[in-house]
């Protein structure tokens, strides 16, 4: 019965390892690319994914495991994400900031949703947008498109949103430091700012650091209370598209009313809080859940056509850079009112 039952399996993964090796030479590619030319990561996933389309054109014997690693390998680098989060961390920045950044991703979302009819957008793009510049740039991007009723653009609106984010992190890298100077933080404040606005994590620890480690480390631990929101909104957005209806059969299928990958984040943050994970595999959890998002970035990239997405339009593009810009006057004001 075993022997039966494992022909099945290792025929399929058989299937499977072209595309998952491609994705993930791809992304080791890319980590090369980041480490000695300073280019960032998912970005260079993203472009080099984009060139290698046709491997996932039907018929290729890498598009099955191409389609399965932009589908699990994603999920599994989410849930992993949330071996970094825990009580005890939101707690040491201070309630009126952990208030002021979670006020932030709601306030930012609603304001995606309120203003994308004016681009000839609609509530997805919205939702996945207004997400992804809220909470924690590519990975959220990701995570919410997972939840999302799927529809033949699916993939390209996903590949734009991260590919637009990333740029728009890298450029808020250099120019939000200056910013800070300009207008006179002090370190702790611009920590703040930094964690609490640009989108990538790998972006706020690198501007964090180029002021200061003390604007480094708050800047680091701003970013991950946007990080800890990722559960609760891919949660709420889940409830909210079931509860109204809003993926009916023409639209694709009803997602799940609980991902899979939302209960593994929620359980690795509630086991962290309580102590019962070691700092080392906390580590450790956290360099696995980024390799798994930077080849499943990659496998999405390689699934989408660069000619298709292009189609998105200078609309989407005001509208990412729009939510950037009011999250960024969202936490300068609200630093301004709590002093």
């Amino acid at each position: 019965m075993t022997s039966q039952l494992s022909v099945p399996l290792l025929s399929r993964l058989r299937e499977l390892f072209p595309g998952f090796a491609v994705s993930a030479l791809v992304a080791a590619t890319a980590q090369f690319l980041s480490e000695h030319y300073g280019a960032p990561a998912m970005l260079m996933a993203l472009l080099l994914g984009l060139a290698l389309n046709f491997l996932a054109e039907e018929g290729a014997k890498t598009a099955p495991g191409i389609s399965m690693t932009a589908r699990t390998v994603l999920r599994l680098g989410v849930a992993l994400l949330g071996a970094r989060i825990s009580v005890e961390m939101l707690a040491r920045l201070g309630w009126p900031l952990v208030l002021l950044v979670v006020a932030g991703v709601v306030a930012t979302i609603l304001f995606a949703l309120a203003v994308a009819r004016l681009f000839g957008r609609r509530w997805r793009f919205a939702l996945l947008t207004g997400g992804a510049v809220a909470i924690c740039g590519a990975s959220a991007a990701m995570a919410i498109a997972a939840v999302l009723p799927r529809h033949e653009r699916s993939e390209r609106d996903l590949v734009f949103t991260v590919l637009s984010v990333t740029v728009l992190s890298t450029v808020a890298m250099v120019i939000y430091p200056m910013l800070t100077g300009w207008l006179g933080h002090d370190d702790h404040k611009a920590g703040v700012f930094l964690g609490g606005t640009i989108h990538d994590v790998a972006q706020v620890v690198g501007a964090g650091f180029s002021i200061s480690p003390e604007a480094g480390e708050t800047a680091t631990l701003v970013k991950l209370i946007r990080v800890s929101m990722l559960a609760p909104v891919v949660l709420a957005f889940s409830v909210i598209i079931r509860a109204r209806g809003l993926a009916g059969p023409a639209e694709g299928a009803r997602p799940p009313l609980l991902p899979g990958f939302v209960l593994g984040f929620l359980a690795l943050a509630a086991l962290n809080s309580l102590g019962l994970v070691p700092a080392g595999i906390a580590a450790l959890a956290g360099d696995l859940s980024r390799w798994c998002l930077l080849v499943a970035i990659a496998a999405v990239g390689i699934k989408t056509s660069l000619a298709r997405m292009l189609e998105v339009g200078a609309g989407a593009i005001a509208l990412l850079v729009l939510e950037t810009l009011f999250l960024g006057g969202w936490v300068m004001a609200g630093l301004h009112l709590l002093g």
